[in-house]
């Protein structure tokens, strides 16, 4: 950290922050990974102490190159989430003179998608829990209107980024994937219209797993293409349903 007094202006200047909205899906639900505060002995604080927030803290002007490396770093502390910077998506910056009552504080909201079933293990900080989307208590600061927003920009970016495969296992189902999209986009398909509509895209390919499926309800299950997906991004593709 910067030595006391070695950074001196003529004018007062604001801290900087990077705010972190985690989404995961667990097979039924949109989740976001929340922790709840507790008390900063360094500031002596008790702004919004044991609420609940999204991870995120101040960026350390000597070691994070960029706010994205600070929202990798402090998820994993606050968390055990590790996340490379790259992982990160900017959402938007937030400069209200009134959204942190500590002292002014910029912050640059960034979101991040993760596979549950490859993290729980290591989201295991006593503070930190996932909620379903639509379970999200109030959150301190100006947390509640990020998260909005982080969501807004992920119903967009469905349609131009594999935002379902980056949340579903390596290998999954139709009805998996049709439920997540579902989630998201807060609408209902058709079941049969949604699987014709998935498989014109080719960017599934299915998975020969030795189960039996003659006279069985067993779904078929598939996996992205990723290599068929780049061919089509590079020609203007983009999901519509």
């Amino acid at each position: 950290m910067a030595k006391k007094g070695q950074y001196t202006y003529e004018y007062p200047h604001p801290a900087v922050t990077a705010d972190c909205v985690v989404f995961g899906y667990d097979g039924k639900e949109l989740k976001v990974l929340l922790i709840r505060r507790g008390l900063e002995k360094e500031a002596s604080t008790t702004a919004y102490v044991g609420e609940w927030a999204l991870p995120g803290g101040f960026l350390d002007v000597e070691k994070d190159r960029t706010v994205a490396h600070t929202a990798a770093r402090e998820l994993k502390e606050e968390t055990g989430l590790k996340l490379s910077y790259k992982e990160f998506k900017e959402v938007g910056t937030y400069s209200d003179i009134k959204r942190d009552p500590r002292e002014r504080v910029i912050t640059v909201a960034h979101y991040a998608l993760v596979k549950l079933s490859e993290v729980q293990a290591d989201t295991d900080a006593e503070k930190a829990e996932w909620f379903a989307f639509g379970d999200v208590p109030s959150l301190a600061f100006d947390h509640d209107k990020i998260l909005r927003d982080a969501f807004s920009r992920l119903k967009q970016n469905i349609h131009f980024e594999p935002v379902g495969f980056e949340l579903l296992p390596e290998v999954f189902t139709l009805p998996q994937l049709q439920n997540l999209y579902e989630s998201i986009l807060e609408v209902k398909f058709d079941r049969r219209n949604f699987a014709n509509k998935m498989k014109h895209y080719e960017i599934l390919s299915e998975v020969d797993d030795g189960t039996p499926r003659h006279g069985t309800r067993t779904p078929i299950k598939y996996r992205f293409d990723k290599e068929n997906y780049d061919r089509l991004k590079r020609s203007g593709f983009q999901l519509e349903f």
